[in-house]
């Protein structure tokens, strides 16, 4: 059986990279294939994240094992065969490639083609340029960053940073209001 995915971004309106694969290849195959479509370095973490019809966040496949102190299962790509986990046509995914920034390329398994195989990946459909993998930060001028910091990025309407005092935190009367320049000697 062959899995034939779209790949999409948002942030690239003409991207699109097509790929065939066999259903019996691990996420680590397609992450290689969609690697070396996008022109994509090898040496940034990624990971593969299946969500419902909405895009909502379901099931992380990560690049490697992660050592999670937490209850949820940790699941690697070299570990994850497809078809133990994508069954669907129109099964909705991301392939998060920028860890930092959490941007990703937006997948749909667009295709289920039954009684063939691949030995390779292929990548069918090849238009334009991937975005960039990693963003330079160099470049990003402090006016494209906005930061709302009204009352309601404390995550409370009522909050008030005038209503805030030294009376609140036990351990600060130990520390100057005012700092001289003999302080700092």
């Amino acid at each position: 059986m062959i899995f034939r995915f779209l790949i999409l971004s948002d942030e690239v309106e003409n991207f699109k990279r097509e790929i065939k694969i066999d259903a019996d290849a691990t996420f680590y195959d397609l992450y290689k294939a969609i690697i070396d479509s996008t022109g994509y370095s090898d040496k940034e973490m990624a990971s593969f994240v299946l969500c419902d019809d909405d895009w909502r966040k379901e099931m992380e496949i990560t690049l490697v094992k992660m050592d999670t102190s937490s209850d949820e299962d940790s699941y690697s790509m070299e570990e994850c065969v497809l078809s133990d986990y994508l069954e669907d046509e129109k099964q909705k995914l991301m392939f998060v490639f920028d860890y930092f920034s959490e941007r990703a390329l937006y997948m749909e398994l667009s295709e289920i083609i039954p009684g063939k195989n691949l030995k390779q990946p292929l990548c069918t459909l090849s238009e334009g340029e991937a975005p960039p993998q990693v963003l330079n930060l160099e470049e990003m001028k402090a006016g494209d960053i906005s930061i709302d910091m009204d009352e309601s990025f404390y995550g409370d309407e009522s909050f008030d940073i005038d209503e805030l005092d030294r009376e609140g935190f036990e351990g600060l009367d130990d520390f100057p209001t005012e700092t001289s320049e003999d302080d700092l000697y």
